[in-house]
């Protein structure tokens, strides 16, 4: 298929516009002059429209041709964000990369990371959002992500993925300060705490089974969308559960939630980077070797 639109077409028209005339844009674009007014005519003529109108010296844009600049501008920039893409590609530099962060970590930490990519390679697009429970497992398995932060110990260790620990986290089982279990016998006993409603973050597993993980209740539970609003809503009093120590510090100091012991705790559970072993990628890399780093709080 034959269009009437070319890039060279486009890179006339722009010069002309940007210098003022047929004459300034040869000189800019390293062209004779009659080279200029051939382009313009025969886009002209392909066209049937008449892109430019001259007063004295000077060539201004008709209407048509001013749609036809404008957009034809923006193909220019595509072109060249291609051509970019496609020499990062060719270096090793992924176009564009995924990352998928668990809802049990805050994303307060990764901003100023791509703050500093961004210094360095500003033209990629970095693509961030939130899993849970097996769906950040899942977003690695199933290429969703090209890098998960917080996945836990079993999915790090399943092959073809490599991982890398990033931090432990100690589970608190808290409840709102006016909550009824505030004045049980301590510690709570898992007959005790399974008489009340728990407050649990929604599964984004797309492929698989929905998980529940520290869940000890017999009646029905409270669904959420992240661990903010469970925070959230068991600071409302709406229900009960564990939370990572991490995430509560401040409510507890300021007594929007409480810690009670219970019997049975729950242990630590070991956090990591993953990603496919298979993926050599220089933007992968870089934020391995940064997040090896960061101290996550």
């Amino acid at each position: 298929m034959k269009y009437p639109i070319t890039l060279d077409a486009l890179e006339v028209l722009d010069a002309i516009d940007r210098k003022g005339s047929f004459a300034a844009a040869a000189n800019a674009l390293f062209r004779v002059p009659s080279a200029i007014s051939y382009t313009v005519q025969k886009l002209e003529q392909d066209l049937e429209v008449v892109v430019f109108r001259k007063e004295g010296r000077r060539a201004l844009l008709t209407p048509a041709g001013r749609v036809l600049l404008e957009q034809g501008r923006e193909i220019l920039e595509a072109t060249e964000r291609l051509a970019m893409t496609t020499k990062k590609a060719h270096s090793g530099w992924e176009s564009v990369f995924t990352i998928a962060i668990d809802s049990i970590l805050d994303f307060e930490f990764i901003y100023p990371l791509i703050a500093q990519f961004y210094e360095i390679m500003p033209d990629i697009e970095i693509n961030i959002y939130e899993e849970v429970l097996g769906g950040t497992q899942e977003a690695i398995t199933s290429n969703r992500a090209d890098l998960v932060i917080g996945v836990d110990t079993d999915t790090a260790l399943s092959n073809g993925i490599s991982h890398q620990k990033i931090r432990d986290i100690e589970w608190i089982f808290a409840v709102a300060p006016d909550h009824e279990l505030s004045k049980a016998t301590l510690p709570l006993t898992q007959d005790t705490i399974e008489q009340y409603r728990f407050i649990v973050v929604r599964d984004s597993s797309k492929q698989q089974a929905p998980q529940s993980h520290r869940l000890f209740s017999k009646r029905p539970v409270l669904r959420v969308p992240s661990l903010a609003e469970k925070i959230h809503a068991q600071c409302l009093g709406l229900g009960v559960g564990f939370l990572p120590a991490h995430r509560i510090g401040d409510l507890l100091a300021q007594g929007r939630l409480i810690g009670l012991p219970v019997e049975h705790k729950i242990p630590t559970e070991a956090l990591h980077l993953a990603w496919k072993t298979s993926n050599n990628g220089n933007v992968l890399r870089w934020f391995i070797e940064q997040l090896a780093q960061q101290e996550f709080t």
